[in-house]
């Protein structure tokens, strides 16, 4: 029974469910919020909408658009998730813009700029 067991554990992931998990970076950079509009996605948004600019370093082709982003505030510990629906070409490549409504989700825009933590979400992902 014992070894029955142990096999199993040993199973070996089939490929097909290999492929779909995605290694999950951990970034650390600023927060900051800006009115958004027609973001490089093609989508209009609007600032109720909690949405993500990216760095233009890690914006590439595009290939992040609407992928979510789960976004933590390191001071104070709220998180949010923000859609990447923009590209930031201020932004350091870790940093992330946001709209006004994901930022005060995660402190006041009084503040302006935040120190965060972040990743991308699987491509499937929806929260």
């Amino acid at each position: 029974m014992a070894a029955a067991v142990l096999a199993t554990f040993a199973t070996p992931i089939p490929a097909e469910d290999a492929t779909s998990l995605e290694k999950r970076v951990t970034h650390s950079g600023r927060g900051t919020w800006f009115d958004v509009g027609l973001g490089a996605c093609g989508q209009y948004n609007v600032n109720s909408d909690h949405i993500v600019a990216i760095s233009a370093d890690r914006w590439g082709s595009g290939g992040n658009c609407e992928q979510w982003i789960h976004i933590t505030n390191t001071a104070n510990g709220n998180s949010a998730w923000g859609l990447t629906r923009d590209q930031c070409p201020g932004c350091g490549v870790d940093d992330l813009d946001m709209s006004p409504s994901l930022f005060e989700t995660l402190g006041s825009l009084d503040q302006g700029v935040l120190q965060i933590s972040w990743h991308f979400e699987n491509k499937n992902f929806t929260p």
